[in-house]
């Protein structure tokens, strides 16, 4: 087999690498100064933050966020929060884990623990451990099984509301929360949040159990691939924010082929490529899909969300106020 090197066009020896000299606290010229760092993920968050930052001020762009519902049991719930306040997006698709801690953590509190607790004693305290968070039991189950149930019956009630989308059932959660809720301020802001795999987690139980008794209440999921149509059809260009794989990531680069591909594409992981999964694959592959155009501003950065989002979403805010 003969392995294929990557080919470098033009002079690359233009620039060389520099040391860091932080003279200052901000946190974009940090970021900017690791474009000339040399190594090794530094420059990719450079450019993934310069292409945010391109994406945000490009009025044209209609732009997506995808991210994994664990992040959402972490204190990342604030960034992810505040960047709808602040409409950074226009369109949201996560899974239905980021709607059971939402809800969650509405209501009740998380806690810090250790990635290598004893989960037997755990599991006799009532604690269920997610890596290093700990969620008690009764802050968890019990009360979003309260929570929805109150929610679904009030959905109900309207009979035009007893066959919903995704994004129909989130909108009435966020009405129904407080402002420390994404859902609040994707339904106050009229952002659509969408769930590819609503089932697959305590909310999509929880909707399951009512049409149990309801057999006329159903999910009609072809209604958000509609609402995901009409966005990319007619968005004159398009740019996605994807924090984490699997299907939220998928659902996003998936429709943005229908118009050609992404225009702009920051992906964070922390999984490998050399398995072949979705979760690892860069965002480069997805050009070979259609799914991000070949001339598109693109960059995936290798790192833990929960401590790449703080920086990121500073330098955002920096580059918001000086625009």
């Amino acid at each position: 087999m003969t392995i294929q090197r990557k080919k470098v066009k033009g002079n690359f020896l233009n620039n060389h690498i520099k040391d860091y000299s932080i003279e200052t606290s901000s946190i974009s010229t940090i970021l900017n100064s690791m474009a000339d760092s040399g190594g090794f993920e530094s420059r990719n968050l450079s450019d993934g933050v310069n292409i945010l930052q391109t994406m945000q001020n490009d009025t044209r762009c209609t732009k997506f966020l995808s991210f994994v519902g664990a992040l959402i049991s972490t204190g990342a719930r604030g960034i992810i929060r505040d960047m709808l306040r602040n409409q950074m997006f226009d369109c949201i698709i996560t899974t239905c884990g980021a709607l059971d801690h939402d809800i969650a953590r509405t209501y009740d509190k998380y806690y810090p623990g250790d990635f290598r607790m004893d989960d037997s004693m755990l599991l006799k305290k009532k604690i269920h451990r997610l890596g290093n968070v700990l969620v008690p039991m009764n802050s968890y189950g019990p009360l979003i099984e309260e929570k929805v149930q109150t929610c679904l019956k009030d959905m109900y009630s309207n009979e035009s509301k007893r066959e919903v989308s995704t994004y129909e059932i989130t909108d009435h959660i966020g009405s129904m929360l407080d402002e420390s809720s994404f859902l609040y301020w994707a339904h106050k802001n009229n952002i659509p949040v969408i769930i590819p795999g609503i089932v697959d987690g305590a909310v999509g139980s929880q909707i399951w159990f009512f049409s149990q008794h309801h057999k006329d209440f159903k999910i009609n999921i072809l209604r958000d691939e509609t609402m995901l149509s009409d966005l990319v059809y007619e968005a004159k260009k398009s740019g996605a924010f994807m924090i984490g794989g699997g299907i939220s990531k998928h659902h996003t680069l998936w429709w943005n082929q229908f118009r050609g591909g992404l225009d702009y594409a920051v992906y964070i992981t922390t999984a490998s490529e050399w398995d072949g999964s979705l979760s690892g694959a860069l965002i480069a592959e997805a050009i070979s899909w259609s799914k991000v155009r070949t001339r598109a501003k693109q960059t995936t950065i290798h790192g833990e969300a929960t401590m790449l989002l703080p920086f990121i979403y500073a330098a955002l805010l920096e580059s918001k106020k000086k625009s």
